[in-house]
């Protein structure tokens, strides 16, 4: 089981160019689109996150269940849904505008137990930001890591919910120890001021960064980095293509069982170009579609 933890949300995404474009609204959330992304790509996938019990919240539950993930352990409350509204830049990039007051899922709660089975958990994203949530989650990440198990972290900042920089930036280094796999993209990287080199010495075993599509490169300790070019897609939008390379190497990690540290460092280039060439192709499929939607494994058999 791979457990995906933080926010659902809704995006309200562009039709058109322009600030004032008519906005529909998607399913989404960093996290949520990982869970999707999992559960359509095959893998046993449980959400643990705290979503609203108004009809976007009922809307949210469904999409994951419509994709094989597992929700019984997602709390509920009647406080509304937390909206993002993106405007697309001419390359399909999306700025958000985040409405979180009072919203359901920064009301989350640390379980005492993870889902039977757990292998795997996934943190990132606004839930690690906005409290009282992002302490629960923190400490969700420190038990996951003491007690042994795979932990994938993607900050995917989002600079206008971060009041105090600094302080982020501190805390973000203090997660690092408690961290296997860091995925972040060059943006994310530029904005904490931090190398990949710096990174690895902080505690993850690799680190993946990606370069919109250009591609992604992993840096893994001892200064071996594998750079692996993205694929050539016709792009609509880019909202979701980082879940969607989160959930494609927690995936590919778990079928060839190196969901740990050591089992993960034991891997060879063609084992981790393989890897990381799968997750190009599954990102780049989310990005010639509108919205957050991730691909199916049988998608990609052909692509």
């Amino acid at each position: 089981m791979i457990v995906v933890t933080g926010e659902a949300l809704i995006d309200l995404v562009p039709l058109g160019e322009g600030a004032l474009a008519e906005l529909q609204p998607a399913l989404g959330g960093g996290p949520y689109n990982t869970a999707v992304a999992l559960g359509r790509l095959g893998s046993p996938t449980a959400f643990l996150s705290r979503t609203s019990t108004d009809a976007f919240g009922d809307a949210l539950l469904a999409g994951l269940r419509g994709s094989g993930v597992d929700v019984s352990h997602v709390q509920r409350g009647p406080e509304p849904t937390t909206l993002a509204a993106a405007t697309l830049d001419e390359e399909g990039a999306a700025v958000y505008s985040f409405y979180v007051a009072g919203t359901a899922d920064r009301l989350f709660t640390a379980p005492s137990e993870l889902p039977p089975g757990t292998e795997a958990v996934s943190f990132g994203t606004c839930s690690l930001v906005l409290e009282p949530g992002a302490s629960a989650y923190e400490r969700l990440m420190r038990d996951a890591s003491d007690k042994g198990l795979f932990t994938l972290l993607d900050p995917n900042i989002r600079p206008g919910l971060i009041s105090d920089p600094d302080a982020y930036r501190a805390r973000f280094r203090s997660w690092l120890p408690h961290v296997t796999l860091l995925k972040l993209s060059e943006d994310d990287m530029r904005w904490l001021g931090i190398t990949p080199l710096d990174l690895l010495a902080s505690g993850p075993a690799a680190v993946v960064v990606t370069h919109g599509s250009a591609g992604l490169s992993l840096f893994l300790p001892g200064g071996k980095v594998y750079p692996v070019p993205g694929q050539d897609v016709r792009v609509v939008d880019t909202i979701g293509a980082g879940d969607t390379v989160n959930a494609a190497l927690l995936h590919g990690l778990s079928e060839i069982g190196a969901l740990s540290a050591d089992a993960m460092g034991a891997l060879g280039y063609e084992a981790w170009y393989r890897l990381l060439s799968f997750a190009t192709r599954a990102a780049a499929l989310t990005c010639s579609r509108a919205g957050a939607e991730p691909p199916y494994a049988s998608e990609l058999e052909d692509f």
